[in-house]
C-alpha cells in the first residue's frame, strides 16, 4: 500500500480557498474593508508577531461568527458548486487520479476549513484531513475545533488517522513553510511541482 499527500491551497490550487471563500460569500468590497479592520492583526502576523491560528481565526469570526450554520452551509455548497473547481489545477488532478489508478491511497492535508474542502474531496473520492470550524447552537463561535493543520499539525493529525509505517511508499505535494513536516515525512517529496 501506497499513500499520497497533498497540500490544498497552493499545491492542488492557484489561489487561497480561503480569501476566495470569502469574497466570495460577503463580495470583494466588504472583504477589503474587513482587511481594512483587521490590518493591525494582519500586520502583526506577517512580522511573526501573532500566531497563524488566531489570525485565521480573527479573519473568519469577522466575516461569519454568528452566522448560522444553515446559512453557512448554503454559502458552502454554492462556493463548491460555482467556484472552487476554477482554481484547481489540472495537472494536480492529473496526479491525483494518477495515484488514484496506481491504487495509492489519497489524503488531501489542509490548513483550509473542512467545511467547504469536504464537498470537493468527496467529488474527488479522495480522504480529507482539514482544520474545522467551532459549532455552538447552530452558529459559528467565531473559533476552530481542532488545532490549525498546520505544519507539525498535519502531521500529528495524519498519524492520528492513519499508520503511516504500514505504507510501502509515501508521497507528498507542498508548496509553502506550512508542508515542511509533511514533505519530510515523505519517501517522495515534491515542493512547488504543479508550477
Amino acid at each position: 500500500m501506497r499513500l499520497a499527500l497533498f497540500d490544498f491551497d497552493g499545491t492542488i490550487t492557484t489561489k487561497d480557498s480561503m480569501v476566495e471563500f470569502i469574497q466570495y460569500a460577503v463580495g470583494k468590497k466588504k472583504y477589503y474593508f474587513g482587511l481594512l479592520i483587521l490590518s493591525p492583526i494582519l500586520m502583526a502576523y506577517k512580522l511573526n508577531l501573532y500566531p497563524n491560528d488566531k489570525a485565521k481565526e480573527r479573519l473568519l469570526a469577522h466575516f461569519f461568527k454568528k452566522i448560522t450554520i444553515k446559512e453557512f452551509q448554503k454559502i458552502v455548497i454554492n462556493y463548491d458548486k460555482n467556484e472552487l473547481d476554477k482554481i484547481v489545477r489540472k495537472e494536480a488532478i492529473e496526479k491525483i487520479v494518477w495515484h488514484k489508478k496506481q491504487g495509492d491511497e489519497v489524503v488531501v492535508v489542509s490548513a483550509s476549513m473542512e467545511c467547504w474542502l469536504k464537498l470537493w474531496c468527496d467529488r474527488q473520492n479522495i480522504k480529507l484531513i482539514a482544520t474545522k470550524l467551532e459549532i455552538e447552537n447552530g452558529k459559528f463561535t467565531g473559533r476552530f475545533s481542532t488545532k490549525n493543520c498546520y505544519g507539525e499539525e498535519k502531521v500529528s493529525r495524519l498519524q492520528e488517522l492513519y499508520s503511516t509505517k504500514k505504507y510501502s511508499h509515501i508521497y507528498a505535494y507542498g508548496d509553502s513553510l506550512g508542508d515542511r513536516e509533511l514533505l519530510a515525512l515523505a519517501d517522495e517529496a515534491f515542493y512547488k511541482p504543479f508550477r
